[in-house]
């Protein structure tokens, strides 16, 4: 269960940045916003088992699950069983078409995939696809509608009263930013930000509306009358409240809603209690609750809280940060304040926290002090290097592991965050089908053109017939000598080493065409770099 910083999305929709200045595209004909694939359900049946390979499916990664020795990864749907050896993916990319994972759950045998995708026909608005469900650990997948209304669905029946509702029936800005399996009610949660907060009790079949209170209410419960409308907010109408970010079913039955208005939460999934900063330092940081994940220890439970400033909504806390309760939302501890936070994870007593552009975060004594990693260690020569300052967009752990999506790959540590792994897109330098995109080379660099200071540095890939010495030398367009970079011993297999674009003192080297040379104790290969400011 996991809100998603996906490629595109890897902040919150532009156009709610401004919340007021939201704008719905509630049109009344389904048919102006095109067919998704999730719409193409009957045509398509459930597909079987995993295929093999070569390495993840891409270097931008913003979603994981730890499920026993299983991790799994989106956008792209990559799973590993070994620790990152060898990868698999489920058989389902005809089931995805344009879609990508979006959010995800695995409970048992069951694995939830919300799928949403950016809709450039309607300028790149974040779109919902739809569900893969699995009930049997991922080998079928079953492809199910996304989470809107059919049109004329303006009724909801909550109790003692029957309340009017928006009807949302279009995909379109209902994408699943999270989603929460629940073993023990057969239940999937879904928030879908227009279309707010629902849940399924037929496995994703069918959808039902979860009523939250108002903006202008604090709780409410189905035998007491009401009249008011449910509808996300747009402009002066509707809302804040009925807009879904984040839903967590937590362990002890509880189930947590979150919105820009606050966070709701229920014991029964029918009465709510809306808790929303009051400015003070035992309340939220902000209203805005993007994420959220539980930690139970031996000492008890604790709701975490990606909770960001939302103004517009009235918000008294203000401040982004992480906000923490351990007593079912009565009260709230406030760490890490002033930064954005995307996702939690946890081992145990320690907790880490994914910051996105400030770097991933752990601390071991319930939030108190904190130690941040903005450069990863590598655990050993052959693993390739992330750049530094890269995007922290996804974090999950165990006792023995702490695995870390970023956007420029996997990374996996099994000291506590001491040392790293890297996991990166596996692009062949001989591939098994040649193509005018896909050559068979000796070696290449990447990225290229090269950029020193936003890549930070161009890897060389090339490949070794057998354990040696490597030595990589650059030259400029005249065949001069700029830099010879220190031997790498390094095992049989492909490898790479890397350039940060300067000489041998260290001076950055001017816009222009370079060659390389990479001897491999067994031979000598060359490429070319285009490095480019």
């Amino acid at each position: 269960m996991r809100w998603t910083d996906y490629k595109e999305c890897t902040e919150l929709p532009a156009a709610i940045t401004t919340i007021t200045t939201l704008t719905l595209m509630l049109v009344v004909s389904i048919g102006t916003a095109g067919t998704s694939s999730a719409q193409q359900l009957d045509k398509r049946g459930a597909l079987q088992a995993f295929e093999p390979t070569g390495g993840i499916l891409g270097n931008s990664v913003s979603n994981l699950f730890l499920n026993g020795d299983s991790l799994w990864a989106g956008p792209f749907i990559s799973m590993t069983a070994d620790g990152g050896t060898t990868w698999e993916t489920p058989s389902v990319e005809t089931l995805l078409g344009e879609s990508r994972v979006f959010s995800l759950d695995i409970e048992g045998q069951t694995v939830v995939i919300g799928l949403g995708y950016n809709d450039e026909d309607n300028g790149g608005i974040q779109t919902a696809g739809g569900f893969l469900v699995s009930t049997d650990g991922g080998e079928n997948f079953t492809l199910r509608q996304p989470q809107i209304d059919s049109p004329g669905d303006t009724l909801v029946t909550y109790g003692v009263s029957t309340i009017r509702a928006l009807d949302i029936i279009v995909p379109q800005q209902s994408p699943p930013y999270d989603v929460d399996y629940d073993a023990a009610r057969g239940e999937i949660w879904v928030a879908g930000w227009a279309s707010g907060i629902r849940k399924s009790s037929d496995e994703g079949r069918s959808w039902e509306r979860v009523v939250l209170p108002p903006d202008t209410l604090d709780a409410i419960q189905p035998d007491v009358a009401y009249d008011f409308v449910i509808e996300p907010r747009r402009g002066n109408l509707g809302n804040f409240n009925h807009m879904g970010f984040s839903v967590l079913l937590a362990s002890d039955g509880s189930i947590w809603a979150g919105t820009p208005k606050g966070v709701n939460v229920s014991t029964d999934g029918e009465s709510w209690r809306r808790i929303e900063p009051d400015g003070t330092s035992a309340s939220m940081t902000g209203s805005w609750v993007v994420a959220m994940a539980e930690q139970v220890t031996q000492s008890g439970s604790a709701i975490w809280m990606a909770t960001w400033e939302a103004l517009e909504t009235g918000d008294a806390g203000g401040r982004s940060g992480v906000s923490v309760t351990r007593d079912g939302g009565d009260t709230f501890e406030q760490v890490l304040t002033g930064e954005r936070f995307i996702d939690f994870a946890f081992s145990g007593e320690r907790a880490w926290v994914a910051g996105r552009t400030s770097g991933l975060f752990f601390s071991d004594d319930n939030g108190a002090t904190w130690t941040t990693i903005r450069d990863f260690t590598l655990a050993s020569p052959d693993d390739r290097p992330v750049k530094f300052g890269t995007d922290v967009l996804a974090v999950a752990a165990d006792d023995d592991e702490v695995w870390v999506g970023t956007s420029d790959g996997i990374l996996r540590s099994v000291d506590g965050g001491s040392t790293w792994s890297s996991f990166r897109v596996e692009v062949p330098l001989k591939p098994a089908v040649e193509t005018d995109e896909i050559p068979s080379v000796d070696t290449f660099a990447y990225p290229n053109p090269f950029s020193p200071v936003a890549d930070r540095f161009v890897r060389i890939r090339y490949e070794t017939q057998s354990a040696s010495d490597v030595e990589v030398t650059i030259f400029d367009f005249g065949m001069n000598v700029v830099r010879q970079l220190p031997a790498e011993n390094r095992s049989a297999g492909i490898s790479e080493s890397v350039w940060d674009g300067t000489d041998g003192r260290g001076l950055r080297m001017a816009n222009g065409t370079y060659f390389y040379s990479v001897d491999t104790g067994s031979g000598v290969v060359w490429g070319k770099i285009l490095l480019l400011e």
